[in-house]
Formats: C-alpha cells, sequence, structure tokens
C-alpha cells in the first residue's frame, strides 16, 4: 500500500518542486528585468543631466560672447538655455533623489529657467537687457560651469567603479551607510556649493514667483478667541443654540489663522478667519446639494447678494465655471469703473436652490486696498481696439487693474469676444496697447455684462 502511495505522491511532489523551482526562476528572471530596466533608466537620465547642464554652460556663454545689441542672437541662446534648463529638471525629477537634500539646486535652475523664458520672449527694442542682467548671466555662467565639473566628476566615477543607482535608491530608502555613497556624496557636494551662492537680484519678474505671500500688511490687532466665536455665528447665520467649535492655526507663523466650524440644527459650517484682523478667508457650507433647478444667472445673482450680506460690496462677477449640480463664480473688486482683478473672491454655489455653499477670499484679504489709485489711460478706447486681430469679433470692452508677467499691477482695456470658435479675453495695456494677457474663457450667463 504504501508503495503505491508512494509511487503516486513522489512523481506528483517532484513535478509541484520543479515548478515551484520555474516559477521561482520566472519570478526572479522578471524581477532582475524591472530592476534593470530602472537602472538603464536612472543611468540615462543622469547621465542626460551632466550632459545638460554643460550645454547650459555653453549657452550661457554664448549669450555673454555676442554683443549687446545682437537682438536677434540674444532671443536665440537665451530660448535655448531655457529649453535645456527645462530638460535638466526633468531629469533631476526621473532620479531617486526624493529623500536627498537637491532642493537649492532645483530651485535654482528653476529661476535660471524662469529668468530666461522672461528674458527671451520680451520686445528688447522696448526693454534691452541691463547691466544688472548681464551680471546676472555672467554669474550663472560661472556658476554653470563649477556644477557642472562637479556632476562630470560624479559621472566619472559612476562610469569607472561601474556605481549603481539602484544602490542609491536602496541607502535613500533604508537609511543605511548612505553617507558612504559615492553617488550621494556628490549630489550634495553640488547643492551644498549652490546654497553658497550669493543671491542673485532677479528682477520683479522672477521673483514674484518665488515670494510668498505676506499677512504681514493685514490691518488690526489679533482677534480673540470671544471674537472669532461671534464673527463665526454672525457669517453663519446661526440660530439659537448653535455650538462653535474653534481650532487655532500655524501658532507661532506669519499665518496664524482660526478654523471656525458652526453645528446648527440642520447644518454645519465651517470658517477659516486671519488671527491677524479676525478677517474671514474661507467659508464652506457642507450641506448636501440636489438636482440643479435654477439657473446660473440666479444663481450669481444670490451670490452676488450673499457677498453683500457678509461685508464685500462693489463686486463684480467675471467668470463661471459651472460643473454638474454646482457652480463657481469669480467676482473682482470694482472701483470707478475699473475692475480690480487682483481683489478677487471665489464663490461655489449649488444649483438646486442657488444658494452659496462656499467661497475663498484669501486675495481679496491680502491684496485689498481702500481708494486704490488708478491712473488716467494713456491712450483711447478706439486707439486701443485698432490693436485688436482684425478677425476678432468684439462682444464687450471694460477697464481693469491686473497683474502682469512682471508682477506689476496695469491699468488695461479688456476685450471680450471670439475669434476661431472659441471665446476669449485680451488684455491690452491702456497706457502702450500692447498685450499683457490673453485668456480663452468658459461662459455663463451673468458672469461677464
Amino acid at each position: 500500500m504504501y508503495k503505491r502511495m508512494s509511487a503516486v505522491l513522489f512523481p506528483l511532489t517532484l513535478i509541484l518542486l520543479i515548478g515551484a523551482l520555474v516559477w521561482g526562476y520566472q519570478e526572479n528572471q522578471e524581477k532582475n528585468a524591472v530592476l534593470l530596466k530602472a537602472e538603464n533608466q536612472y543611468q540615462r537620465s543622469f547621465h542626460d543631466l551632466s550632459y545638460h547642464m554643460e550645454r547650459l554652460h555653453g549657452e550661457l556663454g554664448n549669450v555673454l560672447a555676442v554683443s549687446s545689441t545682437s537682438d536677434g542672437m540674444h532671443h536665440k541662446f537665451l530660448t535655448n538655455v531655457w529649453r535645456i534648463t527645462s530638460e535638466a529638471q526633468n531629469e533631476i525629477n526621473q532620479l531617486p533623489l526624493t529623500l536627498l537634500p537637491f532642493s537649492k539646486t532645483e530651485e535654482f535652475l528653476s529661476k535660471i529657467s524662469n529668468f530666461s523664458y522672461k528674458a527671451a520672449v520680451r520686445d528688447y527694442a522696448a526693454k534691452p537687457l541691463t547691466d544688472g542682467e548681464m551680471k546676472n548671466l555672467t554669474a550663472l555662467y560661472k556658476s554653470s560651469g563649477e556644477i557642472s565639473k562637479d556632476l562630470q566628476d560624479v559621472q566619472n566615477k559612476v562610469i569607472t567603479n561601474h556605481l549603481r543607482w539602484m544602490d542609491v535608491e536602496a541607502a535613500l530608502a533604508t537609511e543605511k551607510k548612505a553617507e558612504d555613497n559615492t553617488i550621494i556624496d556628490g549630489f550634495k557636494t553640488v547643492d551644498k556649493r549652490v546654497s553658497a551662492y550669493p543671491e542673485l537680484d532677479w528682477g520683479p519678474s522672477v521673483a514674484s514667483v518665488y515670494d510668498k505671500r505676506s499677512v504681514k500688511k493685514l490691518n488690526g490687532p489679533p482677534a480673540s478667541e470671544d471674537d472669532i466665536r461671534r464673527k463665526a455665528l454672525k457669517y453663519a447665520d446661526a440660530g439659537s443654540g448653535a455650538k462653535v467649535h474653534l481650532t487655532e492655526n500655524g501658532k507661532g507663523t506669519e499665518w496664524e489663522t482660526y478654523t471656525a466650524t458652526v453645528s446648527g440644527a440642520n447644518e454645519t459650517v465651517s470658517m477659516d478667519f486671519t488671527k491677524k484682523g479676525g478677517l474671514l478667508i474661507s467659508y464652506n457650507n457642507n450641506r448636501e446639494i440636489g438636482a440643479p433647478k435654477v439657473s446660473v444667472d440666479d444663481a450669481v445673482a444670490k451670490a452676488g447678494e450673499f457677498l453683500k450680506r457678509k461685508g464685500y460690496s462693489d463686486m463684480t462677477p467675471v467668470s463661471a465655471d459651472r460643473y454638474g449640480n454646482m457652480c463657481n463664480f469669480t467676482f473682482v473688486t470694482k472701483q470707478s469703473g475699473v475692475l480690480i482683478y487682483p481683489e478677487k473672491i471665489t464663490v461655489r454655489s449649488g444649483l438646486d436652490t442657488g444658494d452659496t455653499t462656499g467661497f475663498q477670499s484669501s486675495d481679496y484679504v491680502n491684496e485689498h486696498q481702500e481708494n486704490r489709485k488708478i491712473a488716467k489711460p494713456g491712450m483711447s478706447l478706439a486707439d486701443a481696439r485698432k490693436k485688436l486681430n482684425p478677425d476678432f469679433r468684439e462682444i464687450y470692452n471694460r477697464l481693469s487693474l491686473i497683474e502682469n508677467d512682471d508682477g506689476e499691477e496695469v491699468l488695461t482695456y479688456e476685450f471680450g469676444g471670439r475669434i476661431n470658435g472659441s471665446q476669449y479675453r485680451i488684455y491690452l495695456n491702456a497706457d502702450t496697447g500692447i498685450e499683457e494677457s490673453v485668456e480663452e474663457i468658459r461662459t455663463a450667463s451673468g458672469a461677464q455684462k
């Protein structure tokens, strides 16, 4: 009997064992294939990064080599700098450096990219490269050469010693022997060198991208918790018996805020207030939104009434974006017939009743100015209209104050109209007639009248 069982089980066990070995071998082969593919990707990205940093150094040298009046060459070389820097940034993102301090180098490349792009696309006849910008380019040329040399040193060690990027990833993930990894040490050296570079004056157009909005200019003394509770009950239109739960955020920083949650009999409303001045910056009603029953016109009218009740007067709707049974409206301040786009409030409404379910006013809170000084247009509406594309079919026009790419507030003629089957807003500088901004818009009734 046992012999018969052995005769059956032994071959079966042998087959299963062989199957397990084959399966394990195939799994190991597939794993090795995945690891090899990842290693090849890392190696290619790293060597491309080293190559593009060398190219960046060369293109910056080209900008400095040509005459200061060679506008065409400046356009060409600065465009190349922007393109190459963008490629280098992309290659850094493909390397396993998320756990490695390399932020200074990434920020440095980002600033070069923004600086070169904005310098490449501008009109040199009206705004040539300044002496300060040429000094910046000289400093960038020197710095990029040093970074390129450091990366080439790492590259030579990688090739000579057959180093693997998968070991870098493992070292960063486990934090074991990371201090002894040649590649990691090389990238730390690069980032340390970049952090030691003196800060350049990138100009307002680039600095505005990186400068964090400050709340130091907010007026008013710090609000107490009792003040916030009273304001929360008022803004929530809460009846008797409503409860307020208060949470303090960002204590000890310049971004100190309060989150107030008002719980009533039928709904819960959450609001955020600045601690300095006790200003409302967001509002959210968590009620369930039903099927659409009201028009966008009715909803935007209700949104405007809501803002007036909350103390935001002279607000004008400028855009609407509908999705499902809800709609977002953007309102801006209107002063002396001019729309002030930096003072923006976004309102969310449910199309079941048209009532407001939320809004965001941080832009308005930080940018609002009482009696803002607005200069008169330097050119007439008729002259500005001549700057438009002849095929542009104008629907409306108005004066608007916007923030341009240089981070400066400029008065513009805003033209809304259609061309190529789509609707656009075109903002022309009210003094020069040049295009400050062009945007394709989604329209909704009542949002741009």
